[in-house]
């Protein structure tokens, strides 16, 4: 699969009424001066403002420090070349800060800002949408009752020209920031800076990636070990991409099947059979007839004999909603395009790429392909107005600068990409270390099934996979638009981070 790493990548939540406490206190520290005119705007590496807020989490008053601001990423010669744009929330209400976790987020792309798990996953502010993740308005923000600042401090971290991250000068190679392994070397020297700068070193540490944001984790967790001595507790792969893992057009044709059936069986498209059973127990049925008889099947290509090719294809019709007809047509490989396209013709309708749940309206029912991603216009219209007022109004961080919902990182390099690899030795060599993955059962960019085919094939050896555990929900690439996944997914991370802190007395060791 997996069709490029989501250069899009999400979002959209809305949101009725501004909820969430205002600040409390004022600024500490000015936000980055800067002039009246756009062309003469002057980008500040290294700017700070702090503002104080009280929330509630699980029924349990929660007080925190949010910090915002640019802080410098360093050559070499301790010449600042960059500011990255970030959000630090910090609870105040707890005693023992050495012991408290300590999450590093990152969304994906490449390209994205941190947006959109800031509001509308882990962070203490929320979109206000309604149930499903469908976009209400008037905009606005609101409390975050699931939020997992009730067990761990949250940095979200915008890369280079993400947010209000900027180099400091246009006379600075892009090659030092654009590119699958560049970006995990000047992020590691981030983190370690920003770890030193906030005197967490003490506490156990988290990474969290969405997306691209999940080959950056992965190859962070091994240059944050190697060439930053630090040591991490927990990596979570939300929605993830392949990782670098090889893969072969055998595996890329057959593994979107389990995908095919739960978005059908969303729609209603299956037989009554399938139908009336529940999504999680339909789908073991398809995955292992996608492992069990399609692999095997597919592996044989156009030596398959005619007889096996339609009975697989009829299987296939049955489980995915699509003709035999057009199945065989597509010599038992139907692209994520088409499907998305032929899933709801007969009814003038196509279906989201990111979360395929949502419907799309295109000029023409003909065609192999969609007009537009159905989810993406449902999302980005509502997340943009909702960060540039939250940054400004409630985090009090104030710049005439453009917020960059995608900014501009091509051409990205993507040659040399072994982050899968570089996480299970990172595993490997740290034996405190466990990986977490979440997927959305109708993401068709980065699916599920895909995910599980990765995180089994990236230990050969069996003997790494009691620290690794897979998260299903219903719903899409952001899983947590949908409020009762919002709650589910949080849970899982606090769960996750409970359970992989070591006992006092527990050594690192095999």
């Amino acid at each position: 699969m997996k069709k490029t790493v989501l250069s899009f990548l999400l979002a959209g939540f809305l949101t009725a009424y501004a909820q969430e406490s205002k600040p409390d206190s004022k600024p500490k520290t000015p936000a980055a001066k800067e002039e009246n005119s756009p062309a003469n705007l002057t980008f500040n590496p290294d700017s700070q403002v702090v503002t104080n807020h009280t929330t509630t989490i699980k029924g349990q008053k929660v007080s925190y420090k949010a910090t915002t601001g640019t802080m410098p990423v360093w050559d070499e010669d301790g010449k600042a070349i960059a500011g990255l744009f970030y959000t630090y929330y910090e609870r105040s209400d707890v005693k023992d800060r050495d012991s408290r976790p300590l999450v590093i987020s990152f969304n994906g792309g490449p390209g994205s800002a941190s947006v959109w798990m800031q509001i509308a996953y882990t962070g203490p502010s929320l979109l206000n949408i309604d149930d499903e993740g469908y976009p209400l308005q008037p905009y606005g923000i609101k409390e975050n009752p699931y939020s997992i600042l009730d067990v761990a401090d949250i940095v979200f971290v915008n890369p280079v020209n993400t947010a209000y991250s900027r180099p400091t000068s246009k006379e600075i190679p892009a090659a030092k920031f654009f590119g699958t392994n560049a970006d995990i070397k000047y992020l590691a020297d981030w983190i370690n800076g920003f770890v030193t700068r906030t005197n967490r070193w003490a506490s156990p540490k988290y990474l969290i990636g969405e997306s691209y944001g999940t080959t950056r984790v992965s190859g962070l967790a091994l240059q944050l070990q190697n060439n930053q001595w630090m040591y991490l507790n927990g990596v979570i792969l939300v929605s993830p991409t392949d990782l670098g893992i090889t893969r072969g057009v055998v595996s890329d044709a057959a593994l979107k099947l389990p995908y095919f059936a739960a978005t059908a069986w969303y729609h209603k498209k299956l037989s009554p059979e399938l139908q009336n059973k529940d999504l999680t127990d339909m789908l073991p049925e398809v995955e292992d007839f996608t492992i069990n008889e399609l692999l095997p099947a597919l592996s044989k290509g156009g030596f398959l004999e005619e007889q096996k090719r339609k009975e697989i294809a009829s299987k296939m019709a049955r489980y995915s909603g699509i003709s035999e007809q057009v199945i065989l047509q597509n010599n038992l490989d139907v692209p994520y395009d088409y499907f998305w396209k032929e899933l709801l013709r007969d009814k003038g309708y196509t279906v989201g790429r990111l979360d395929s749940r949502y419907k799309g309206i295109d000029r023409k029912d003909a065609g192999e392909s969609v007009d537009f991603n159905a989810e993406l216009t449902s999302w980005l219209h509502s997340f943009t107005p909702a960060i540039n007022m939250y940054v400004r109004n409630n985090l009090n961080y104030k710049t005439d600068f453009k917020y960059n919902m995608f900014g501009p990182v091509h051409p990205w390099d993507r040659s040399n990409d072994k982050t899968g690899e570089n996480l299970r030795q990172a595993m490997a060599q740290n034996p405190y270390l466990h990986v977490m993955v979440q997927s959305g059962y109708y993401d068709g960019a980065c699916d599920y099934f895909n995910a599980k085919y990765d995180l089994w094939q990236m230990d050969p050896s069996g003997r790494l996979t009691d620290r690794m555990s897979w998260k299903g929900y219903r719903s899409g690439h952001m899983m947590y638009l949908r409020k009762a996944d919002l709650e589910t997914a949080n849970e899982d991370i606090r769960t996750f981070i409970k359970q992989s802190l070591p006992k006092a007395s527990e050594p690192a060791k095999y």
